[in-house]
C-alpha cells in the first residue's frame, strides 16, 4: 500500500487526537532498512523513539488503532504529558 509521510502523520494524529491536545510534536520517517516507520514525538525536552512496522502502518491508514504505537503514546503521555 502506498501513502505519503503527510498521510500517515495525518491519520495518527486523527486516531490519536490526544497527541495534539497535549501538544506532544510528531516526527515520521520511513527506514527502507527495516521495512518500517521510525516515529519520535516529543514534548518539551522529553522525547521516544519508537518504530511503527509497515503492516501496523497500513492499518492506521485505513484508520485501525494501531496497538503497539498505541501503547507506547500511553506510555508517553502518561509520563511526560501533563
Amino acid at each position: 500500500m502506498e501513502y505519503s509521510k503527510v498521510a500517515l502523520e495525518s491519520k495518527l494524529f486523527e486516531i490519536y487526537p490526544e497527541l495534539n491536545a497535549q501538544g506532544v510534536f510528531m516526527s515520521l520517517h520511513f527506514d527502507k532498512r527495516t521495512d518500517a516507520w521510525m516515529v519520535g514525538l516529543k514534548k518539551e525536552h522529553h522525547m521516544l523513539q519508537t518504530y511503527l512496522d509497515k503492516a501496523d502502518a497500513d492499518s492506521c491508514i485505513e484508520g485501525h488503532v494501531c496497538l503497539p504505537l498505541g501503547a507506547k503514546i500511553e506510555e508517553f503521555l502518561n509520563n511526560f504529558a501533563h
